[in-house]
């Protein structure tokens, strides 16, 4: 993944002007979580480039064909069915088992990206693994008035915000089912916290709600939805 590194700082510094906050909220050790909210397709390369860790972002699978397939095989990017991909999962499992770091968008599409709602594959990732979680804001990918699939115009000023980290576990007594759902709404109220704190501070705000788009339910959280 060496070498993808320098192609995220400059897709982000280059290309675009990332402003980013809150990079000491990320653990410097140890397995890490990034679920990030979800407006454009390249929310997970921006977060990859501001990311103070390199991490393996989950990608639909379609996505590895071709030269592009190359591309994001050799990144160490990780491929996942939308469809449903319990396969996925437990590779990421193993990814954050051995101390690396995953990335997510789980709310399950582009949208608004408030994460009013998130896929919780984020929550049995975590409660499975023992990984942190760090929420992770991501504004001007996409703005008011742009199509789903717009391309954002080189030096659009752009934000991520790392926010703090969020740590969930198993209660005694509480179920599986119980432990999932919980830790899922503890996530999302997180990344949706941080999304409105970052609103306030940068200016930058959501592209505001769309069309009605079909939601898909991905098992393992949402893979970046790169087209």
């Amino acid at each position: 993944m060496a070498w993808s590194r320098p192609v995220g700082w400059f897709l982000d510094h280059v290309i675009y002007r990332t402003t980013i906050h809150g990079r000491e909220n990320v653990p410097t050790g140890g397995p890490v979580i990034f679920a990030g909210n979800h407006i454009s397709f390249l929310d997970g390369p921006v977060m990859f480039g501001a990311s103070p860790r390199p991490m393996h972002i989950l990608v639909k699978k379609e996505m590895f064909k071709g030269f592009l397939g190359l591309v994001l095989k050799g990144s160490g990017q990780l491929p996942v069915d939308r469809s449903g991909d319990r396969a996925a999962l437990h590779l990421s499992k193993n990814t954050l088992d051995a101390g690396r770091c995953v990335g997510i968008l789980p709310e399950g599409t582009r949208g608004s990206g408030e994460a009013s709602t998130i896929n919780n594959g984020v929550a049995w990732l975590a409660l499975n693994s023992g990984a942190t979680v760090v929420p992770v804001a991501i504004l001007g990918t996409r703005i008011t008035g742009e199509h789903l699939d717009a391309v954002p115009r080189p030096g659009r000023r752009l934000h991520v915000s790392f926010g703090e980290a969020v740590a969930v576990g198993r209660r005694p007594g509480e179920t599986g089912r119980a432990s999932m759902d919980r830790a899922g709404n503890e996530i999302r109220a997180a990344l949706a916290r941080h999304v409105q704190q970052t609103i306030q501070f940068s200016g930058q705000a959501l592209p505001g709600a769309d069309s009605p788009q079909e939601r898909h339910e991905e098992v393992a959280g949402t893979p970046a939805d790169h087209h």
